[in-house]
């Protein structure tokens, strides 16, 4: 006999929505600090660190190919933790996506330099940034269902919100860390460089051991419960959740991927990329780039915000398409702006940018959602939104330094519009979901 999962009862739950609410946003934070502060170290400390024999260009070059790896690990994490996550349950998956992330983080804090160990040092580094990457990939989509999952109808938006200011939190707490780290040693780059980089990676065991608890605490959602007891009366064979995604709707992954591809383009160039910038072409001191990136982040969280309220108002289409299109023009008069050198244009390129992402940012965590189907929803989710970070988060790092030394810095600009004008268009070809039941 075939049962659907709306004619199993309601099941019955000591976890509120703010509890599950607060525990995704507290989880994000985690894991993003994690995966943040490898992007500030990237751009501050690798390329002296890990690649010293290939110079300033190609060390920078070969650090943020490091930095793109997780991009491309990110898609790999989403299919295995989505199948999991889609069959045992989000909550115990999340748990393993911190516990992986966090050891890979330890563990690049405690790497020993290319001048101790030769070669070794970059390729051990390329593999724990590949586990970092693989964590992330099955993170995102977990902790935005367990808060979709649980919302009552009408305020996806809202809750979805939770996990999505995570990573604003996350940048905040990342740049203060090496902020911190460098006021406390002085001037002394050489102690920086040395040893003072690797307290942020290794203050993380202490932040994932927080997470842990409150994931820990909480438990699985009603939607997924139910249709596990509908699974359990139904005869039929579960299919594979990776299978079936693809299989089922294909569209909706792709056109998700391309459709939050500036998303991602926006927010690491904002953060890793022009954290490179302003301290290597620019010429500014590195204090006054974390406090720029600090202010950066309030605004962006304040924008995430704003646009998931909006988007259970307007639609998360619309919202989205907004973003994209902003995004057409700014990405044209960025580096105009920043090569003008004057710390308030730099200050300005980088709250702008941050801000555009952070209205796309803020309704994709109930969007994405709520294109799939409860049974292979963790999967799609994942892979339509860590297929985008292969495209707008992985390649625009990558190739922005040879671009900007081939062409000058318009190109990069040029790069990124090209990539809102593919975003604006998926997005278009969506369908609406605020009203969707889950």
């Amino acid at each position: 006999m075939r049962v659907s999962p709306t004619t199993v009862a309601t099941p019955t739950s000591g976890t509120s929505v703010r509890k599950v609410a607060v525990a995704s946003c507290i989880g994000t934070t985690i894991e993003f600090y994690d995966f943040f502060i490898y992007g500030t170290a990237a751009a501050l400390v690798f390329p002296t660190v890990f690649f010293p024999a290939l110079g300033a260009t190609a060390g920078t070059v070969a650090s943020f190919a490091t930095f793109a790896v997780a991009f491309i690990a990110r898609p790999v994490g989403a299919a295995l933790f989505g199948h999991y996550g889609d069959r045992i349950g989000r909550k115990k998956t999340l748990v393993s996506t911190l516990l992986l992330m966090g050891l890979c983080t330890l563990l690049i804090g405690m790497l020993p330099s290319a001048d101790t160990i030769g070669v070794a040092a970059p390729i051990i580094l390329v593999l724990l940034r590949f586990g970092q990457g693989f964590a992330v990939g099955g993170e995102w989509a977990g902790a935005t269902l367990l808060t979709a999952e649980y919302a009552p109808p009408g305020k996806r938006g809202l809750y979805a919100m939770f996990p999505q200011v995570g990573p604003a939190f996350a940048f905040i707490l990342s740049s203060s860390t090496f902020l911190v780290t460098g006021a406390l040693l002085g001037d002394t780059d050489e102690a920086f460089l040395t040893w003072g980089w690797r307290i942020p990676f290794l203050f993380s065991i202490v932040l994932v051991a927080i997470g842990l608890y409150m994931r820990l605490a909480i438990e699985e959602t009603p939607v997924f419960r139910a249709n596990q007891a509908a699974r359990a009366i139904d005869s039929a064979k579960p299919g594979l959740p990776f299978l079936d995604a693809w299989r089922h709707q294909p569209k909706e992954i792709l056109l998700s991927a391309g459709a939050l591809a500036t998303l991602f383009a926006f927010f690491y160039m904002g953060t890793a990329y022009l954290t490179s910038y302003g301290t290597k072409t620019l010429g500014f001191d590195r204090p006054f780039v974390l406090i720029v990136g600090i202010g950066a982040a309030v605004a962006f969280g304040a924008a995430i915000i704003v646009s998931a309220l909006y988007s259970d108002r307007l639609g998360r289409r619309r919202v989205l398409m907004v973003s994209s299109g902003l995004a057409i023009g700014w990405a044209l008069l960025l580096f105009p702006l920043l090569d003008t050198g004057t710390p308030v244009a730099f200050a300005i390129g980088v709250v702008g940018t941050l801000t555009i992402f952070g209205i796309a940012y803020g309704p994709c965590g109930a969007f994405l959602p709520e294109m799939f189907q409860t049974r292979y929803r963790y999967t799609g989710a994942g892979m339509g939104y860590n297929l985008a970070g292969v495209l707008g988060g992985a390649i625009p790092p990558l190739i922005a330094t040879p671009l900007s030394a081939s062409f000058g810095s318009i190109a990069i600009g040029i790069m990124l519009a090209g990539l809102a004008v593919l975003s604006f268009g998926c997005t278009y070809a969506l369908v609406e979901t605020k009203d969707k039941a889950m």
